[in-house]
């Protein structure tokens, strides 16, 4: 009997990777990278418009790119005959949002808007629809909109409604030439079979959609803006399926350009952390999945629902069918690591490095894990792109306090490490709080492949020991065992995603258990930990606001 493949497509911040994957035990055959080419545009357009500050934009042709590269390549990689590939999967980073003309083109393609900046994809990381947010917000809570607590009573500037309001405010006239915003990862979806299906993870997690209730009212987008009111029906419309459902068949435009044979099953599009959680095996609930890389998202089953203050959402069947999905996050993680060592990091670091034949990151990690917790004196907070939870504020920006003259590179680069340990500590703090459990803690992406220094400080630092995914691709592949359950038994995949699960995800042996001697240490900075985080981010002290409001006012 043939062997039967599915193929995970994996869109990142930085680019997006192919994933081939053997259905009957999840062994991963052959991956692919494209970068996408026009990068995260931050600063200005292709054609040189300047972007304000807190901007993150993206081409959509990047997306495709990936698909016409990736896919045939580990095809080719492979030697699998495409008739042996039985569907494809993919997975995005959200809210990553596209405005659309009404032959489903983006408006930054076409030559009249490419000049306009809302005409662009608005990226996960796309910050500056924090005003539209915060007047969101104030409404929702004034109107007492149910929907509000669900979200731990805070919607995000990353989630669609703030960008879609963003548009409106700001661009009008984009606003008014765009017949859909659509999730890309929708979008692609759609370039793939021709259909206008959105998923029900970005639907639920991301613009405020409820299996029972649909979305907020007409009324309550007519408060926000009376031209919003008709927004769920006309801009936002589609029918919404559900994870491991089939989005329709791939066109055959789309199988000549990536290699496979058309009439295969496409899945429905998925939230990238999200696809990871069956991955690794977690299909019940109690346990975490931390999704680790630019930042950090959190995920959690159970079989309640209940409000748990700044999480990013929690929705009845948005990771795994037959439970409740809960969704928390902290904005920068691995880009807190990368702009350290990218634009903090002095010359002499580096050249050491180099003459070590390591990386810089390698070299700072080594020196790092010589000191014991509490010995380099440091404490910072973890808010360089804002914070995701359970503060819901991207106002809010970094800080490191206990500078001295002696302080060397990795003594800090060791505070940032655990800055972000305490940040996901708090989160799972929050979820105790109102009595949703956290028994067991899990860590995929690429953080916890490349730095086990990081690792066992999470581990100190939550008390709880940590399991490691053992795919190195752990998106993409939670994206192909969604392809298998898309195509279904019959075509020899799977019924369930629980069924894939119990045959494709793998964990390594290896675990990071707390080490006893660390944790009286760790528990006093983080009571400074949380003494900074209540200060800083519920009031105490606006600084980092008023520092904010000045760079913009002379932007």
């Amino acid at each position: 009997m043939c062997a039967k493949y599915a193929i995970g497509v994996d869109y990142g911040t930085e680019s997006g990777r192919a994933l081939l994957v053997d259905i009957a035990d999840g062994t991963e055959v052959a991956t692919h990278v494209t970068p996408y080419s026009h990068g995260v545009m931050d600063e200005k357009l292709p054609d040189g418009t300047a972007l304000g500050p807190d901007w993150a934009l993206q081409h959509p042709d990047d997306y495709m790119e990936v698909l016409r590269r990736s896919v045939p390549a580990v095809l080719r990689e492979a030697g699998v005959n495409p008739a042996d590939v039985i569907g494809i999967g993919i997975d995005f980073t959200a809210c990553t949002m596209i405005p659309l003309d009404e032959q489903g083109m983006p408006l930054c393609l076409k030559p009249e808007w490419s000049g306009n900046p809302h005409s662009w994809v608005k990226l996960w990381k796309h910050h500056a629809a924090q005003e539209e947010a915060n007047r969101l917000n104030a409404i929702a809570e004034e109107r007492g909109e149910a929907f509000l607590a669900r979200y731990g009573g805070k919607l995000s500037s990353e989630w669609m409604i703030a960008k879609v309001w963003q548009i409106l405010d700001e661009a009008p006239e984009i606003y008014s030439q765009s017949d859909l915003f659509m999730e890309a990862a929708d979008w692609v979806v759609m370039q793939m079979t021709g259909n206008l299906v959105r998923n029900s993870c970005t639907a639920g997690y991301k613009a405020v959609w409820h299996k029972e209730r649909g979305y907020p009212s007409k009324s309550f987008f007519a408060a926000l803006d009376p031209r919003l009111e008709p927004l769920t029906e006309t801009k936002l419309r589609g029918k919404i399926a559900a994870l491991g459902s089939k989005a329709g068949e791939l066109s055959t435009a789309m199988a000549e350009a990536m290699g496979l044979n058309p009439g295969i099953a496409v899945a429905v599009g998925n939230v990238d952390a999200h696809a990871a959680v069956p991955a690794v095996g977690v299909v019940k609930p109690g346990k975490l999945v931390m999704a680790m890389g630019t930042s950090i998202c959190h995920l959690l089953l159970s079989d309640k629902e209940v409000n748990v203050e700044g999480m990013c959402g929690v929705v009845e069947d948005g990771i795994v069918a037959g439970y409740y999905g809960y969704e928390a996050g902290q904005s920068a993680v691995g880009d807190i690591f990368a702009w350290y060592v990218d634009e903090a990091v002095p010359a002499y670091i580096k050249e050491a490095a180099q003459a070590d034949g390591t990386g810089v990151h390698q070299w700072l990690e080594r020196k790092a894990a010589a000191y014991d917790p509490g010995e380099i004196g440091l404490l910072a907070l973890d808010w360089w792109n804002g914070n995701r939870s359970v503060l819901v504020d991207a106002d809010l920006t970094g800080m490191l306090v206990g500078l001295t003259l002696q302080t060397k590179p990795e003594e800090i680069y060791r505070a940032l490490l655990e800055a972000t340990a305490f940040g996901t500590r708090r989160i799972i703090e929050a979820f105790h709080e109102n009595g949703v459990e956290v028994n067991e803690v899990y860590a995929c992406g690429g953080l916890p492949q490349r730095n086990r220094l990081l690792m066992q400080i999470y581990a100190d630092v939550t008390g709880r020991e940590i399991k490691i995914a053992d795919s190195t691709q752990t998106a993409a592949l939670g994206a192909a065992m969604f392809a298998s359950v898309a195509a279904g038994a019959g075509a020899g995949g799977y019924d369930t995603i629980v069924e894939a699960a119990e045959q494709m995800a793998r964990v390594r042996e290896e675990t990071f258990k707390p080490i006893p001697g660390h944790a009286a240490v760790y528990e006093e900075l983080y009571q400074e930990y949380v003494k900074l985080h209540d200060y800083f981010g519920r009031g105490g002290n606006p600084v980092m606001k008023k520092l904010k409001a000045l760079k913009r006012s002379k932007g």
